[in-house]
């Protein structure tokens, strides 16, 4: 493999290694939505109360297995609690009642984050040495072959919870028809509150993976923004959407910064999936997976 085709494919590899990880966060905005129809804005703020909590608790001098263990109860108890307390009392009103919900506990999470732990950065330490390995001539990062692992493994067994057992079909039911659902007897309360527990587990790992990265401060609640060309492009309805789509950006987006950003200026790969997202957009606008809404009038 000549020279170029070597740099090519390392560019392309590490973008779908970062690709991986916005999958990842993107699937706990396609799990809320499919099982009540809301966009969770809330996500990110619970991504970064994961990570900082872990973190404070191991530098209080937990051992990291019990640390994530409490980290866990936690955020389980939470999205079980923003359900409860939060999306259900509000119930069949306008989505963008309950997207404002979202981003008012958002909010509450990013507050009680900063009164519980403090807003000192804390570097994460997931016993990963971040240095790079050469693999048949590419060189990559090993915390990005790590983190991508991780979130690979959680997102096929995510799949196969939704495709391979019986609480994922009860979970598919509802998303297809949740009046057909409840008619034959699905507890549609009970379900929601499960996908809800769901999503904390996934925002935990999540914020471990990307605090490792970027350090836990809470600019770590951001992330959420990379998930939204995501959902975008793969579809706010579809697992795999979110998988695909999180791959595709994460490619698009380092490519566009080594070939196209010495042409329209460096940054490029902060707004190239914005830009690639908007033109999936008019285009198709349930995505490239999702499924099209038909509304009887």
């Amino acid at each position: 493999m000549n020279g170029e085709l070597l740099f090519l494919a390392e560019v392309l590899l590490g973008g779908l290694l970062s690709g991986v990880m916005y999958a990842l966060v993107a699937l706990g905005f396609v799990l809320i939505y499919k099982a009540s129809g809301v966009l969770n804005f809330a996500q990110g703020a619970q991504v970064l109360l994961a990570a900082l909590s872990y973190v404070s608790l191991v530098e209080r001098g937990l051992s990291p297995a019990l640390a994530f263990a409490l980290t866990l109860v936690l955020m389980l108890s939470l999205g079980l609690a923003i359900e409860r307390l939060v999306l259900r009392p509000l119930a069949h009103q306008p989505p963008l009642t309950l997207f404002l919900a979202t981003l008012g506990v958002a909010w509450v999470l990013e507050g009680a984050a900063q009164l519980a732990w403090g807003t000192e950065v804390h570097a994460l330490d997931l016993g990963v040495e971040d240095r790079p390995i050469e693999a048949f001539g590419l060189l990559l990062s090993r915390l990005d072959l790590v983190a991508a692992a991780v979130a690979g493994s959680l997102v096929l067994l995510l799949l196969l919870l939704f495709h391979a057992t019986r609480l994922g079909l009860a979970f598919r039911a509802v998303a297809d028809d949740p009046y057909a659902a409840e008619a034959i007897g699905l507890r549609l309360p009970r379900l929601a509150a499960l996908v809800w527990a769901v999503a904390g587990a996934i925002a935990l790992v999540a914020g471990l993976l990307w605090g490792a990265r970027l350090g836990v401060q809470f600019s770590l609640s951001l992330v959420v923004l990379k998930a939204l060309p995501v959902l975008v492009i793969g579809g706010f309805d579809s697992l795999a959407g979110a998988v695909v789509g999180g791959l595709l950006v994460g490619a698009l987006e380092k490519l566009a910064e080594v070939y196209l950003g010495p042409v329209l200026g460096s940054g490029l790969e902060g707004w190239f999936a914005y830009a690639a997202a908007l033109g999936v957009l008019l285009l198709r606008p349930q995505g490239l997976f999702g499924s099209t809404r038909v509304e009887r009038v």
